[in-house]
């Protein structure tokens, strides 16, 4: 019997289909036992007024001609099976025999620098917040600011242990650069962290920085980086937040149009809370244009007749297929009448049929990870910090 369990391997899924467990279920109490769902992290936390402020898929891309004459899209597998893997922990993963010098954590206690540049970490946080052009080109240090367990492309950064996992999330004093460094990143890609639930919104220098973001298109890599190692490390609650801001200015803003595509493939995928997951791309479904394109939608056996409950119940009249405003209030929309659920059901989008657009009112902007557990194990840097002189020249960066 020993013998079998330990010739016993994993079976890596062979399609993008059996990488996918958002469909799988509309039941936001389902998640919990979601296998997914135990991730190294084990602090998830609502995410709560996520922030749009776009009217009505205005400035939605546009593309033009007959859906029979567009190309035919399909999903990556490489990107679904990346992401299937992530979420699951890496279940075919062996951690190395050596010893664990934990290097992760002994360069964000600035005992060490990044090899092979030889900068330490507490001059990255405040002497490069700015400094773009050397954000842009150095390709050595987001390895050692985001470390995951997988290798990236500077083979000199080491890649992360669970054990490791668990010191850093236990030591306050690595969490609160990891925070900075996350900061500093998010003030290169145009954005601001707004507060301690992970909240995001355009910072002063978006204009800018969203023109370089929509060309520089190297840095969708380092960002689906940077989601990985926020889930790694105990900030799965920041991840939705940013990919929702990210959805919203490349479709309804048309700020990012480049980023779209990497965002459904990956970014939302990072996010290991299936309902949360569908929340963003049913919002993702509502604004996407053309309509019939739309790939990340539920599977044909669950938009039919039978299958609404797996998809939402959807409403598309114009009142609730705006971005939602700052001040929206995310109470779910009323049901649809079951004339208005008749149609929608009948309905033919681009010729594609079964293809509707699920709204549920501003429930997609609420983002409320229900069942998620609250913040336990999840530790901030608090204001005692700041009483106790302990505040460092970069801790502006960070909302305290």
């Amino acid at each position: 019997m020993g013998n079998l369990v330990g010739s016993w391997r994993y079976k890596e899924p062979s399609t993008v289909e059996e990488c996918d467990s958002t469909w799988g279920s509309d039941s936001e109490s389902d998640d919990q036992a979601a296998e997914e769902d135990s991730g190294a992290s084990e602090a998830v936390s609502p995410a709560e007024g996520v922030r749009c402020a776009a009217e009505p898929g205005d400035m939605s891309p546009q593309l033009t001609g007959s859906p029979e004459f567009l190309p035919k899209m399909k999903r990556s597998f490489y990107a679904a099976r990346d992401l299937y893997k992530y979420r699951h922990c890496y279940p075919n993963y062996k951690e190395s025999r050596q010893s664990n010098e934990y290097r992760n954590l002994r360069f964000y206690l600035n005992k060490i620098p990044l090899i092979p540049d030889g900068i330490y970490v507490e001059e990255i946080l405040t002497e490069w917040r700015g400094d773009y052009d050397k954000l842009e080109h150095n390709h050595n240090y987001i390895q050692w600011l985001f470390p995951l367990r997988e290798q990236g492309l500077n083979f000199y950064a080491q890649e992360l242990t669970q054990d490791e996992i668990k010191e850093f999330q236990s030591t306050r004093e690595a969490k609160r650069r990891f925070l900075a460094a996350y900061c500093l990143m998010l003030d290169f890609y145009g954005v601001k962290l707004l507060d301690k639930s992970g909240n995001v919104a355009r910072a002063p220098n978006w204009q800018q920085r969203f023109q370089h973001l929509n060309v520089s298109q190297h840095n969708y890599l380092r960002i689906t980086r940077i989601l990985k190692s926020l889930g790694e490390l105990g900030y799965e609650a920041f991840k939705a937040p940013l990919v929702h801001l990210l959805l919203e200015e490349s479709l309804c803003q048309s700020t990012l149009p480049n980023m779209k595509h990497s965002a459904l493939e990956y970014y939302v995928y990072t996010i290991r809370l299936p309902s949360a997951r569908r929340r963003l791309l049913r919002y993702a479904q509502q604004h996407y244009r053309p309509a019939h394109a739309f790939l990340w939608g539920p599977p044909a056996k669950q938009r039919g007749a039978g299958g609404t409950s797996s998809s939402g119940s959807s409403s598309s009249s114009s009142s609730s297929s705006s971005c939602g405003g700052a001040g929206s209030s995310g109470i779910r929309a009323p049901a649809p009448t079951p004339e208005q659920q008749r149609k929608m059901e009948e309905t033919v989008v681009g010729g594609v049929t079964g293809i509707a657009i699920f709204s549920r009112g501003n429930s997609v902007t609420c983002l409320d990870h229900g069942g998620a557990g609250g913040l336990s194990g999840l530790e901030f840097v608090g204001s005692g910090d700041v009483e106790r002189g302990q505040r460092n020249d970069y801790s502006e960066m960070v909302p305290l």
